[in-house]
Order: structure tokens, then C-alpha cells, then sequence
């Protein structure tokens, strides 16, 4: 799959533009400083609260469909991945009843069985994800940006000729469709789609700034994204 995904003819060339890098950069140092003594106490909890490694490590498509090593702190069980196919028959996307869900593109639980209890507070108030932080000083991600997807949702997506543009903008920690419908499930596939592409066209400074602040907001509010 993975060599699948790095060699699609619609993968393309993209290079974070300096302006964006240099931000992405700023922002992560400083927020890598400011919260290394809260990631400390979220390994150590995670560490106490069930067996496994304190983070979670996974292979994603970012942007020009480049593959890298997604870190996570570890909300899931041991062995949690091997479940997904039993799951999907009971899968309820996005909160629809739909006869197509394992043609479905975007997979989400909307109750998953396989999350810890400290991973659903981890979840809740998104503190799974800072230590994506070092995927944006890694330059595999952006702050801002199209969220980086799994391989088999890449795959997937790469089938339709309009969804190689989402490929062009950066893999984001947050972005369009995280900030606009945070925390719920009835979202679309297709509303999510629109929003990667609509943020490839037209991402820039202002835009980022924008987000940025909208999920500071949100995540003040105790929403999910």
C-alpha cells in the first residue's frame, strides 16, 4: 500500500512555501517549549493507565502524497488495529445509516470500544495530538493544513481524479473541516472532501492566522475536533 500511494501518477511536487515553513517553525518550538512538562504527565498517565507504548506511530499520506510516521500519544488498546475490520460491520459514519459504509472513505467511530479511558479524555480535549508537534518541525506537516490521511484513505480518495488537488497544500495538526464542524459526526463525506479542496486553493497567511485562532476557541470550549 505504501508504495501504492508514493508512486500514484497524481502524486505530485509540493514543497511548503518558506513563508509558511517559517511560521509552522516559530510555532512549534514555542509551543513544544511551553508544553514539554505537560507531554511528560500525559506519557507518564498513559503509562499507568494500560499496557503498550506511550505513542502511537502509523503511516500517513501528507502533502504531494508523501508518506511519514504520524505520532500520537496511544489512545487505543494494544492490538486495536487488527479490530477495525470486525468494527466496520457495525461502523455508523459520520452518525448516517448508510448500506455503503465499507465504501466509505473517511472511517470514524462514532463510539469506538477500542479507546482507553484516558484516551477518551486525551480524545475529548485533543491532547493526543501535540506531539505532532514534531511532525511540523520535522517538515511532515503543517500547523495549518488538510489533515494527513491513512493509506487506505488515500488510496481511496486518489480514485477520484478531483481529490489529487487536496494533496496540494500541506498535511495540517488543525484546518478547515476540523474548525468548522468540530466534535460532531454527521458531517458528509463529500462536506469534508470540499473543504480539503477549497483550503489547497486558497490557503495563505491570513487563512492559517484565522484558523489558528478559531481553534484556540474551541478548544477553550472543551470541544473535540
Amino acid at each position: 500500500m505504501i508504495t501504492v500511494v508514493q508512486n500514484h501518477e497524481k502524486a505530485m511536487r509540493f514543497s511548503i512555501p518558506l513563508w509558511k515553513r517559517t511560521f509552522d517553525l516559530s510555532c512549534a518550538l514555542v509551543a513544544l517549549a511551553l508544553l514539554s512538562p505537560l507531554l511528560l504527565v500525559i506519557g507518564l498517565l498513559i503509562k499507568l493507565d494500560s499496557k503498550g507504548s506511550i505513542l502511537y506511530v502509523s503511516k500517513r499520506a501528507g502533502a504531494g502524497c508523501r508518506v511519514f510516521d504520524f505520532y500520537k500519544f496511544r489512545t487505543m488498546r494494544i492490538g486495536a488495529e487488527g479490530e477495525l475490520e470486525t468494527l466496520k460491520k457495525s461502523l455508523n459514519q459520520y452518525g448516517e445509516d448508510t448500506d455503503n459504509q465499507n465504501e466509505a472513505v473517511f472511517v470514524k467511530l462514532k463510539k469506538d470500544p477500542r479507546v482507553t479511558h484516558l484516551g477518551k479524555f486525551l480524545r475529548k480535549t485533543s491532547l493526543d495530538e501535540l506531539h505532532q508537534l514534531y511532525n511540523i518541525i520535522k517538515g511532515d506537516m503543517s500547523v495549518v493544513g488538510n489533515r494527513p490521511l491513512p493509506l487506505y484513505e488515500a488510496e481511496q480518495l486518489l480514485k477520484e481524479d478531483s481529490m489529487a488537488q487536496r494533496f496540494q497544500a500541506p498535511a495540517g495538526l488543525t484546518g478547515l473541516w476540523q474548525v468548522r464542524r468540530r466534535g460532531q459526526t454527521n458531517m458528509s463525506e463529500e462536506e469534508r472532501k470540499n473543504l480539503d479542496n477549497e483550503y489547497a486553493q486558497n490557503y495563505s497567511f491570513q487563512m492559517d492566522v484565522k484558523l489558528i485562532l478559531q481553534t484556540l476557541k474551541v478548544f477553550v470550549q472543551k470541544e473535540s475536533v
